[in-house]
């Protein structure tokens, strides 16, 4: 079992997908305050911001939370939020990535690097470890949107690159800079998709045993609950045994 969302599949079934409604919101709302600060607040002149809106619709996020951090972008008295790219090696030597938004960043370059340390990992420079992956645009639905060989058909026809689908649903992946037309095609095939974003793909993955998928699954859910982190990337491999044992 390879990637971040597979462990995001183990975290939903332990129940904390609920508890952590609130703090996604947060993490969205401070996405589309960002992006309608940096360019138009129109989402239909503005595609960072109409991908970030479609995402809080995707999680059910309500229409005036939406609005509201718009509106907060042009007031003139909201944060200045600074984007901030944080890499290094977490246990078994996997790759991570942490993108943040933030409004002090010694503060999160502190936070970030004491979660890394407490997990025996290491933060490196900027770069470091970034090479590993590829700038891709990612686009998922869930399994009612279709038959696997009903969505790669769609996806060809839409211009995307790959396709994955499993028990989870559908993730396909696109050209960095083909996601916003990928991305409407497919909405005109498939209806909304649950997710719609520029990611860091592995190239390679690292394969991590047991023990330490323990402690690396430590280190992505504090970096997670950290307010100033917004995703996370890695590079890790586990096997089906270890996955249902973690899961248990």
């Amino acid at each position: 079992m390879a990637g971040h969302s597979k462990f995001k599949n183990i975290m939903h079934r332990k129940g904390r997908q609920d508890a952590a409604r609130s703090k996604m919101f947060s993490k969205l709302s401070k996405e589309i305050t960002v992006a309608a600060k940096m360019g138009d607040p129109d989402p239909d002149a503005n595609p960072r911001l109409r991908l970030a809106v479609q995402n809080a619709k995707a999680q059910s996020m309500p229409k005036d939370n939406i609005q509201r951090a718009i509106n907060k972008s042009q007031s003139g008295d909201g944060d200045n939020y600074e984007e901030i790219r944080y890499e290094g090696y977490g246990p078994a030597g996997v790759a991570v990535v942490v993108e943040a938004l933030t409004d002090n960043r010694n503060r999160s370059a502190s936070n970030i690097r004491s979660y890394f340390t407490k997990c025996g990992g290491s933060l490196g420079e900027t770069g470091s470890v970034s090479f590993m992956f590829d700038r891709v645009g990612e686009i998922v639905y869930k399994v009612e949107a279709g038959e696997a060989e009903g969505v790669l058909e769609a996806a060809i026809e839409a211009g995307a690159d790959d396709v994955q689908s499993d028990e989870n649903g559908h993730t396909i992946y696109t050209a960095f800079e083909d996601l916003n037309e990928v991305a409407k095609a497919l909405e005109d095939a498939l209806g909304e998709a649950d997710s719609t974003k520029i990611i860091w793909k592995p190239q390679n993955l690292t394969p991590v045993d047991a023990d330490k998928a323990q402690t690396l699954f430590k280190l992505i859910d504090m970096l997670e609950d950290d307010d100033d982190v917004q995703n996370v990337y890695t590079n890790f491999d586990v096997d089906e045994e270890t996955m249902a044992k973690l899961a248990s």
